[in-house]
């Protein structure tokens, strides 16, 4: 098809979208689990281990066990996803689809378990709500990792706004690929007022919307970013058939 053609001509065009794709879904997701599960982020580990921090300090009314089994499974999904990927070099492979389906898969769940159970669960429940989607969170930043689009991470954008104020021009700086990374600010703030939004409506609403992004993202990955459309090397100048 034509126009499958010309956007896998453009991969890392593709690439960037699904990577900033996937930087909304996190905003919806960290929204629910923040706002509708104890205050834990599934996604934003900075902001837990703050919040865990201030917890064992004593500061009031702040959990300290949510966030603690968040940080743990979000490791363990990157552990996994790591493992997973380590042997292929750097790009969109057939096991970055499967992850990315995977963690979307979860996210779909999740979302319909919440509305079979007429809202958040009570403990030990909301936990094992916890583990699976920062679990799932800690996976789809490995495979962004591995992807390696550069400034768009998926889960954090603290170091794009960083990149984003320090290579302006009133720092001295003479360009940046500033679409991306405004973008991703963007688009994972939008995605958390998406998730309160939806929040409004019923707390599996998010989930099934964010899984929904993830599913989609890993279908049009696999058949517009993946390596095996990657173009061939041009030949060696000078080089001659035998």
């Amino acid at each position: 098809m034509p126009m499958l053609t010309r956007l896998r001509s453009s991969r890392d065009n593709v690439h960037i979208a699904l990577m900033l794709a996937l930087t909304f879904s996190t905003g919806i997701v960290d929204a629910i689990g923040y706002l509708g599960l104890d205050k834990v982020f599934a996604g934003n580990m900075t902001g837990n281990v703050v919040i865990l921090g201030m917890a064992v300090a004593g500061a009031d009314d702040l959990p300290w066990f949510g966030p603690l089994l968040a940080l743990f499974a979000f490791m363990l999904g990157a552990v996994i996803g790591g493992r997973i990927l380590r042997p292929l070099k750097s790009g969109w492979s057939s096991r970055s689809t499967w992850t990315f389906f995977a963690v979307g898969i979860v996210i779909l769940g999740l979302g319909i378990a919440l509305f079979i159970t007429h809202g958040a669960p009570p403990d030990p429940w909301e936990y094992v709500i916890t583990v699976l989607l920062a679990g799932s969170m800690g996976l789809q930043a490995a495979t962004a990792r591995h992807i390696a689009v550069k400034d768009v991470t998926t889960v954090v954008v603290t170091s794009t706004i960083t990149g984003f104020a320090a290579d302006s021009r009133l720092a001295g700086g003479k360009g940046q690929p500033w679409f991306r990374r405004g973008a991703a600010i963007v688009l994972i703030a939008a995605g958390a007022g998406v998730g309160a939004l939806l929040l409004q409506l019923h707390i599996g609403a998010g989930l099934l919307a964010a899984g929904a992004v993830s599913v989609i993202a890993a279908l049009v990955g696999h058949l517009i970013a993946h390596d095996r459309y990657k173009p061939a090397p041009a030949p060696a100048e000078g080089a001659t058939s035998g």
